[in-house]
């Protein structure tokens, strides 16, 4: 195994994580929004929230200082060091970025992540007052 193809493993592991990070958000979102209405529990755990929420700051907070996430920054460097260009990917790595990556002005990103963060904050402490 060359250098370029540790490179590459570790790129389209940080890809794996970003996935991974994105979905936690998003599934986590609906997951609270909806188990609230159907009496899911576990959305209550003090740990899921917390660990929710910071994500959701941290995006939030990044986007509103026109930052790229880490993740992003982190692969596209490891891709530069492997040698690939833009996107020289296999399969599954094309469709994870299809999925994560859109095109729009990071305003547009910076208005979701904000609202969508307010929002989390907002159940949160309504939930918290409930128990």
């Amino acid at each position: 195994m060359t250098t370029a193809d540790k490179y590459q493993i570790l790129a389209d592991a940080i890809l794996v994580t970003h996935f991974v990070v994105v979905s936690f958000v998003v599934i986590g979102f609906a997951c609270i929004v909806v188990g609230r209405w159907l009496g899911w529990h576990w959305i209550f755990n003090p740990i899921f929230r917390w660990a929710h929420a910071v994500i959701m700051a941290l995006i939030a907070i990044q986007a509103l200082l026109g930052q790229l996430c880490p993740l992003t920054t982190w692969e596209n460097a490891l891709r530069q060091q492997a040698g690939s260009g833009a996107y020289n990917e296999g399969f599954i790595q094309y469709w994870l970025h299809r999925l994560l990556f859109f095109d729009a002005p990071l305003w547009v990103f910076a208005t979701i992540y904000i609202a969508l963060a307010a929002v989390v904050v907002l159940l949160w402490r309504h939930d918290r007052r409930r128990t």
